[in-house]
């Protein structure tokens, strides 16, 4: 029962019982009797003004309690001019005025959390309760290469990205350094704060990959210097020694035949010192408009020539220019902007990679897609060795018993001087892919 409907049900008790005793009392006497109905009227309009003093500031809090209710904090009360009213209204304004600058000083710390989570350049997931992803920005899209959709609202176990995989086994104050896809590196940290009393956890995704292969460089760079510098001192000398005693030794041919092999040795040592030199000789690219479909064709039938006794066969398959009408003279051109030649020795060395990887016969198919810009190399060798893809890019690395190692960390340094995207993967048995995005 509310207090409006208590309090009047009272009065109306206590005013009946009055007015019947009233009766039974004065009934005698009538001048007492209209003397004591005249006091209950005047109790009546007094409980009623009381009733009203009351009731009022009950009706203000029951409009304030719905304005806080419906979170609007903009409603105040004017004063009346009766003090304990103004006080009860004064507590009030003060109240709302202190939840409205809370309020906004919430919606400023938020609005401005939420510009400096999608602008950061580290990127960041926010996982709920449940270990699902409640929000991740801009850069961590771009760092995983996936859509939002694909990943907002979705369980880190049921994902099967590589990089939120190793996500999932991290625990909170844990941090891993990632090598995804063979060419970019990840650090991953995860942590955690208290949400209402539970923990929250979010990871921190940060790209590497530009500071790690600088410091790589500037290692192995001075490395192939000094042996560079300490091979050519001493094949210098000893060839130019070799050659003099040939001229002298015309007719001892057992010691000539030794001396040739000798010497040939020694080229073959500066030829082999000269492939290491290249990684730390690369020049930046003379970038130029280069028809990307044109460059496939003749690098193709260099490396028909190439493949020596292997049945290997190559196949070019070109997304049309939807734009433009076909033409008898095959497929559009599509320019890119880059170094022909450094883009040319790239792509020789990644189809050298894919004929080494087939025995005896296979098929290489060069794709490329105009939306978005990319392009394809996929073989049917025997795939990469597990345990081996993040050591793929690393220099002096090769899965090859007479490798060098000198190949990937070319194709590596000439893409990521132009700015291109890349990676190898096996995709499935007997299929490689090494993808470029222009």
């Amino acid at each position: 029962m509310k207090l409006r409907t208590k309090y009047i049900l009272f009065v109306v008790i206590v005013h009946l019982a009055a007015l019947v005793l009233s009766y039974f009392v004065f009934k005698d006497n009538k001048a007492l009797f209209i003397v004591a109905e005249v006091f209950i009227l005047l109790s009546i309009l007094l409980s009623w003004q009381l009733y009203n003093q009351l009731i009022q500031p009950l009706k203000l809090l029951m409009q304030g309690t719905d304005a806080i209710r419906d979170r609007d904090f903009s409603v105040k009360f004017v004063t009346t001019g009766k003090y304990e009213m103004d006080q009860l209204i004064d507590v009030y304004n003060q109240m709302i005025d202190a939840l409205r600058a809370e309020r906004s000083k919430q919606e400023q710390q938020h609005y401005f959390l939420e510009k400096l989570v999608r602008t950061s350049p580290t990127g960041i997931l926010i996982l709920d309760y449940d270990e699902h992803i409640q929000q991740i920005n801009p850069k961590a899209l771009q760092l995983l290469d996936v859509e939002e959709n694909q990943v907002l609202g979705r369980p880190i176990a049921g994902l099967d990205h590589p990089v939120l995989q190793q996500v999932r086994l991290l625990q909170s104050g844990q941090s891993k350094i990632l090598t995804f896809n063979g060419a970019a590196t990840y650090k991953l940290q995860r942590s955690h704060f208290l949400d209402r009393g539970f923990p929250r956890h979010f990871v921190l995704l940060e790209e590497l990959t530009a500071e790690i292969l600088d410091a790589e460089k500037k290692t192995y760079g001075k490395v192939i210097r000094m042996m560079a510098h300490e091979v050519n001192n001493t094949i210098g000398p000893v060839n130019s020694i070799i050659q003099s005693t040939l001229q002298a030794q015309q007719h001892n041919d057992m010691l000539t035949n030794a001396l040739r092999v000798a010497m040939e040795r020694n080229n073959n040592l500066n030829l082999f010192m000269r492939n290491f030199a290249d990684l730390v000789r690369i020049p930046l690219p003379d970038k130029k408009p280069v028809d990307l479909v044109l460059l496939i064709q003749n690098i193709i039938e260099l490396m028909r020539l190439k493949a020596g006794g292997k049945k290997v066969t190559f196949f070019q398959e070109h997304e049309p220019d939807k734009t433009s009408k076909a033409t008898l003279a095959g497929p559009s051109p599509l320019v890119i902007s880059a170094d022909v030649q450094q883009m040319e020795q790239a792509l020789i060395n990644i189809i050298k990679n894919s004929l080494e990887a087939i025995d005896e016969a296979g098929i290489i198919t060069i794709l490329t897609r105009r939306s978005p810009m990319c392009m394809i190399i996929r073989d049917s060798g025997k795939g990469i060795p597990p345990g081996s893809e993040e050591f793929l890019f690393s220099p002096f690395y090769s899965t090859r018993k007479d490798g060098q190692g000198v190949g990937l960390t070319i194709i590596r340094e000439i893409l990521l001087n132009h700015g291109f995207n890349f990676s190898l993967r096996t995709v499935g048995p007997g299929v490689t892919e090494f993808t470029i995005h222009f």
